[in-house]
């Protein structure tokens, strides 16, 4: 069975995982955020209860 085999997909996994670590993980962390959070209080909206024609 080759998928018991680890061989060569065990190498993959750790050259796919240092790339990801050493060389898109800066890049993407490096980015800032367009829409940083606030720290305006959220307004609540008063709601009234539906009123149905029938009751």
């Amino acid at each position: 069975m080759p998928q018991l085999n680890p061989n060569p997909w065990f190498l993959i996994l750790l050259m796919s995982w240092t790339i990801f670590s050493l060389i898109i993980q800066p890049k993407l962390l490096a980015f800032t955020p367009t829409n940083p959070p606030s720290t305006k209080p959220e307004m609540t909206t008063k709601t009234t209860p539906w009123a149905w024609p029938w009751t």
